[in-house]
């Protein structure tokens, strides 16, 4: 585990988990889920999907502080959801993102599209948690966990018919990659530093190895980036600050599905 501002995050996610536990006991939850709905599969939307973008909700980051504090879930969604987004991404970290578990249980009732619980992920109660709350992808950050604990937790996760979306940083991660992951995404975004370099996917994208759904996060906000991505090799796009910042971040999703789009017909015509 890297020593950043991740450790923090960390030891206060563990914390977290144990008051959750401790007020809701495990055996709780897998009452709850005894018999696990199918999930809608975000791996098979980003296959199909002509963008790719995965539009996410969140209210602050620990780089820029509050980025829409008052921000509705369930409003910011649903029109995402009208702009064209492929699958969505919910925060549900309070202490540095600002989002609750509320927000996606209020999202999952209000839309029907692949649904990602944006988090950190460590222990397998909060896997239990995630499908309870209506999660249809979980997210494993390989800096935060061993690669034995990635595929334990995966595992755990298609037990419960949930998918898995595994973060990788850079190249001392890849032997995190395993066949539980159904997408594997590279976070653009330096923990150290939190400077975002879209260029860090391209080199990433050529060490990976093949067979798996590829998702780049972080530091993205032209659709010519998006577009030079899907040539090499990537399906999936997640994006947060550059909709959630905008006055209308569901007029700033579509306008961008548009621009992409615009700009891939022009491609195919040039």
């Amino acid at each position: 585990m890297k020593t950043d501002i991740l450790t923090d995050i960390i030891a206060a996610k563990r914390q977290e988990v144990e008051e959750q536990r401790a007020a809701v006991p495990l055996l709780h939850l897998e009452h709850l889920v005894e018999d696990p709905a199918p999930c809608r599969s975000m791996r098979r939307a980003l296959e199909v999907s002509d963008t790719g973008i995965i539009a996410e909700f969140k209210r602050r980051s620990p780089s820029k502080g509050w980025i829409r504090e008052a921000a509705n879930a369930e409003q910011i969604v649903s029109g995402y959801v009208r702009g064209g987004a492929s699958a969505l991404s919910v925060l549900t970290d309070t202490p540095y993102f600002g989002g609750s578990l509320s927000d996606l249980r209020r999202v999952r009732a209000r839309v029907d599209v692949p649904l990602l619980r944006k988090d950190f992920i460590i222990d397998p109660y909060q896997v239990w948690q995630s499908k309870v709350v209506g999660a249809d992808v979980i997210l494993l950050i390989a800096a935060a966990l061993t690669p034995e604990e990635c595929r334990s937790l995966a595992l755990l996760a298609h037990e419960l018919r949930m998918e898995v979306l595994l973060e990788l940083h850079d190249e001392q991660e890849l032997g995190h990659v395993c066949d539980e992951a159904d997408m594997v995404g590279i976070n653009n975004r330096c923990l150290g530093t939190f400077v975002t370099d879209p260029e860090h996917s391209f080199r990433m994208a050529e060490q990976l190895p093949r067979g798996h759904v590829l998702v780049s996060e972080s530091g993205l906000s032209r659709p010519e980036t998006v577009r030079r991505l899907r040539a090499a090799g990537y399906r999936g796009f997640l994006m947060g600050e550059a909709f959630m910042s905008a006055p209308a971040p569901d007029v700033a999703l579509s306008d961008f599905i548009r621009d992409l789009r615009h700009d891939s017909e022009g491609m195919r015509h040039a």
